[in-house]
């Protein structure tokens, strides 16, 4: 199984769960040993390692840049991801692609299902939006797993921004007014790893599609901000804030709950709250 960013925030997860799966032989593949934009690179590597599954947890995830060098997400998450569909469709090569909450425009008043339909508001959730659709288009035997607010032990999250502000200041305010779930990317590391086992073990079941993964619950960033606090015994005055006293270069969804009733139902998952994963 090859594996793109693996020095992500999903990346890493990937690699910190892989001892627990024996029967899979992982290929980590960061930028600099596979770039997904170079369509040489990636047959090269598809060459030598002619993987069963891909899981594609390279992408531009910068929000907020996206909205300044709009070419550089594009670059990663629509030419990427289409390259990566491409190499995946010659070599029979079954794709594991993560998406976003992000191609929502969070108007929605109840989750997300898989069929709603997208409206991105930011240059990176149209970015990721078109690497979707550049998939389909090109593959049948594919998984797009969209999900929210990814944390965890790697990488830059809002879990370590807020554990590193908490050691220079006394206060903070944190915005109350954008509602969503927080994903543990290692939860979302095994989950992928499922599918894929899931997938192997019944070929004859077609499960390929999109789907929606993230913990269970329903928070706002306020929310979740107490409670990172309240688990590593930290106090700080913690004030809620509306969106408009912190104005972001680009727009974040005010509602960006999924629904997991498919994935659940599909490969028998169950899913922790988003409080017991922290």
């Amino acid at each position: 199984m090859l594996v793109t960013g693996a020095n992500g925030q999903l990346g890493q997860s990937l690699q910190f769960v892989a001892d627990k799966y024996p029967q899979i032989d992982f290929v980590f593949c960061d930028s600099k040993a596979l770039d997904i934009t170079v369509k040489v690179a990636i047959a090269s590597v598809f060459n030598t390692i002619k993987p069963d599954f891909c899981i594609n947890t390279a992408a531009y995830t910068a929000v907020d840049k996206a909205e300044s060098e709009p070419d550089k997400a594009i670059a990663i998450n629509l030419t990427g991801a289409k390259n990566l569909a491409e190499a995946c469709k010659e070599f029979k090569t079954k794709l594991i692609h993560v998406s976003t909450d992000f191609i929502f425009d969070g108007n929605a008043t109840t989750p997300y299902t898989e069929d709603a339909t997208p409206n991105p508001k930011s240059v990176y959730g149209q970015t990721k939006l078109d690497g979707e659709k550049a998939i389909q288009s090109i593959l049948q035997d594919y998984f797009i797993v969209r999900t929210s607010w990814v944390y965890s032990q790697f990488g830059n999250n809002f879990m370590k921004t807020m554990l590193r502000l908490a050691t220079e200041r006394n206060e903070l305010a944190v915005v109350d007014d954008q509602i969503g779930t927080p994903t543990h990317a290692v939860e979302l590391a095994n989950v992928l790893v499922q599918i894929i086992l899931f997938t192997n073990k019944n070929p004859e079941i077609n499960t390929y599609g999109i789907y929606n993964f993230s913990n269970e619950g329903v928070c706002s960033w306020f929310d979740f901000a107490q409670k990172i606090f309240e688990v590593n015994h930290i106090k700080i005055d913690l004030k809620p804030i509306p969106s408009s006293k912190y104005p972001t270069p680009a727009y974040r969804p005010r509602y960006s709950v999924l629904d997991k009733s498919k994935i659940k139902k599909t490969f028998d998952i169950e899913i922790k709250t988003w409080q017991e994963t922290i």
